[in-house]
């Protein structure tokens, strides 16, 4: 099978060299936690909001990527970064806020990329805007959540929003100039491959410019945990999950970049896979299964 577009590779053909992902907390929450949606969020997601691997809320945006490049720096000497404003809704505050935080993560020296995630229904006019000025000193990516386009997946998610929001906000942001990566769950309950599928060439024929695909795991503490507890579905084998990506690669258009072949949960709070927390050894065995060689050379920054 053909290879895939790694966001590695085209760090290193885009900006010369490879770029490190350092995550960083924007003290937002998510209109699915604090009532103006729901109050439990996504039935997956934890009490940090994906959020597991953040940089602590404590200090300035300029000390939470100091205090994160020297948690790093063994891997990445003397190298450049992708601020990554990961946990919780990214763009669930005030624009005067939003530009403050992202305008001092966006001037800090060694950063070359600002990445927002956020929900698709929480992209605005407003923040569209002022995220298409800040692209103009440095690239800017906006991560959106989707996970399915399978509504009744959506619904037993506790997504909180039809596929249409997702529609509008990459509308609304290539009309800006600004690249979107599209997140989806590889293995939500009672999902079929022909869904799984069919929600990577839904976001795809949307124009994206990006993907991450996740499996699904279940963390302690969450709603999903609940459900997984009382037999209510199981998770994928490692060689279930390996043949998927396999068959997904093969649909993704190959000018997509892929920045994510699968995720890694928080290992003090994994329930199941187990087998997902050794990371290298999954990524390894994917790109052996995928090229034929067992040394990752990675689709993550």
């Amino acid at each position: 099978m053909r290879n895939y577009y790694s966001l590695n590779e085209y760090c290193r053909s885009t900006f010369g060299h490879k770029l490190y992902k350092i995550a960083l907390e924007g003290g937002m929450t998510c209109p699915n936690r604090d009532g103006t949606i729901g109050t439990k969020g996504c039935i997956f997601c934890s009490e940090k909001g994906s959020g597991e691997f953040a940089q602590k809320l404590t200090g300035s945006i300029t000390e939470q990527i100091e205090k994160a490049k020297l948690r790093v720096s063994h891997k990445n000497r003397d190298g450049k970064y992708i601020a990554y404003f990961q946990s919780f809704t990214n763009t669930y505050a005030p624009v005067s806020h939003l530009e403050k935080i992202f305008t001092e993560a966006i001037s800090h020296r060694d950063v070359e990329v600002l990445s927002v995630a956020t929900r698709p229904d929480c992209i605005n006019p407003e923040n569209a805007a002022l995220l298409s000025s800040l692209n103009k000193i440095k690239p800017v990516w906006v991560e959106l959540g989707f996970q399915t386009s399978n509504e009744k997946t959506a619904v037993y998610i506790n997504r909180g929003y039809k596929n249409e929001a997702f529609d509008s906000a990459v509308t609304l942001l290539k009309n800006e100039n600004i690249n979107t990566v599209a997140h989806i769950i590889l293995g939500l309950p009672g999902e079929t491959s022909e869904d799984m599928e069919n929600s990577v060439r839904y976001v795809c024929s949307r124009g994206i410019w990006g993907i991450k695909l996740h499996m699904l795991y279940v963390l302690k503490g969450t709603e999903l945990e609940k459900d997984y507890l009382k037999g209510s579905f199981s998770c994928f084998s490692q060689e279930e999950y390996l043949n998927t990506i396999c068959r997904i690669i093969k649909i993704i258009p190959e000018n997509v970049v892929i920045h994510r072949l699968t995720g890694d949960g928080d290992k003090k709070l994994l329930v199941a896979p187990l087998w997902s927390g050794n990371k290298k050894a999954v990524l390894n065995s994917l790109n052996k299964k995928i090229t034929g060689e067992g040394i990752f050379q990675g689709s993550e920054a």
